[in-house]
């Protein structure tokens, strides 16, 4: 297969991954902030454990819709309009969230916050697999996706600083402000992509559901619902989790900041070992080393155990999904690149509104992190075993 003009342009290339690069790093702003004042939001409204599961997964039910609609508008007019349009829907969204005076209004917000970041990505991860080929084109999907490990610690830093002194609702309109910085660098993003006006969702769907693909087609997606189960499960949670644990809201972000900085070189070593070993194989490192991190991280007692363990959580939790970043897009044409990764990743928002809802109702129910994190462990043992016997080795 012929490379693209952008990949045997490596400085177009290393613009093109840091303009679509910022869709990851803005997005984990977002979800990083909502982990972060959530113990805020669960205080001024006096919200149940529950609630606050509902508040953490509303976002993530918006993705569900965001992803299959943007997946099938990218195919249909173009990746960078629909980009573009994502963009505008969170950006403004997190504006009104500053204004919202009651858990319902912030609620009704976060979900259409949802719709905006669950379109962006995977139209992200579709231009740049339409860019590069091979192995560049692992290597440049997972470098794009360790922008994810930038935004989360921003995040963590303006929580650090302003929350405390402004409160949560400044801290959102300083998101929104960063933000307005991605409308420069997206200004630059190619089109190079033949937009089909003529198909039709239904076609879209029977594309990625034919006798060839449907196999590859819930597999993976199977995987992302196993990946984002887990990952926003424990992750939107953690602040809250350190602090019922006995730690202050402030050491909570504080320790939760020195986690993500773990998240770097999990993506880094990811996309060193593309090329060296099968994706496949990539993967399952780091789904194993996932489940490791989270079964000592349930029964840590120190504060040394809990960095620790929380470390390599988001080294490996992270790098997971940077390799299934990868992974994904070479399964499928590129036709229906769009709505095959748009699909896939929609089930894996499933798997993240549940995520979320589950700990606040357990938790609610009294059991203890243990058994929460023991649940999320039983569910990537099975994606581990889903990876095994229902995907394709790619290199």
């Amino acid at each position: 297969m012929q490379d693209t003009l952008i990949q045997k342009n490596s400085k177009k290339g290393r613009k093109l991954l840091l303009v679509i690069g910022t869709a990851w790093l803005f997005d984990a702003m977002d979800v990083a902030l909502l982990s972060f004042i959530m113990p805020l939001i669960k205080a001024e409204w006096s919200l149940t454990p529950a609630q606050v599961g509902y508040v953490s997964s509303v976002t993530s039910l918006g993705m569900v819709f965001g992803s299959i609609l943007c997946g099938y508008m990218a195919d249909k007019f173009g990746r960078k309009n629909v980009m573009i349009i994502t963009l505008i829907v969170f950006s403004v969204c997190n504006l009104l969230l500053a204004f919202t005076t009651n858990v319902n209004q912030f609620m009704l917000v976060r979900f259409i916050t949802g719709m905006g970041l669950g379109g962006e990505l995977p139209v992200a991860a579709t231009m740049l697999a339409d860019n590069f080929k091979g192995k560049k084109q692992a290597k440049m999907l997972i470098m794009a996706d360790s922008f994810w490990a930038i935004g989360w610690i921003l995040a963590a830093v303006i929580s650090n600083t302003i929350t405390p002194l402004y409160g949560w609702r400044a801290s959102v309109i300083v998101t929104f402000f960063v933000m307005m910085y991605a409308f420069v660098m997206r200004r630059h993003l190619p089109e190079n992509y033949e937009k089909k006006e003529k198909t039709s969702l239904k076609e879209q769907f029977s594309g990625i559901f034919n006798h060839d693909v449907i196999g590859k087609t819930l597999a993976l997606s199977f995987l992302w619902f196993v990946v984002m189960f887990s990952y926003y499960g424990m992750f939107l949670w953690l602040p809250s989790v350190l602090v019922l644990r006995g730690f202050s809201i402030i050491h909570s972000f504080q320790y939760t900041l020195l986690m993500s900085l773990a998240q770097l070189p999990g993506y880094y070593l990811a996309a060193w070992l593309m090329g060296k070993i099968s994706h496949k194989n990539i993967l399952t490192m780091y789904l194993i080393g996932t489940i490791s991190s989270a079964s000592v991280f349930s029964v840590a007692s120190s504060e040394g155990m809990l960095l620790a363990s929380g470390a390599f959580l988001s080294f490996f939790n992270l790098g997971a999904w940077g390799a299934l970043i990868a992974f994904t897009p070479s399964h499928f044409k590129a036709d229906i690149r769009g709505m095959g990764v748009g699909f896939s990743q929609s089930i894996g928002r499933i798997g993240a509104t549940i995520g979320p809802y589950l700990i606040g109702m357990l938790i609610g129910m009294g059991f203890g992190i243990p058994v929460v994190f023991g649940m999320f462990v039983v569910a990537l043992i099975l994606g581990v075993i889903v990876l095994a016997v229902g995907t394709s080795e790619t290199y």
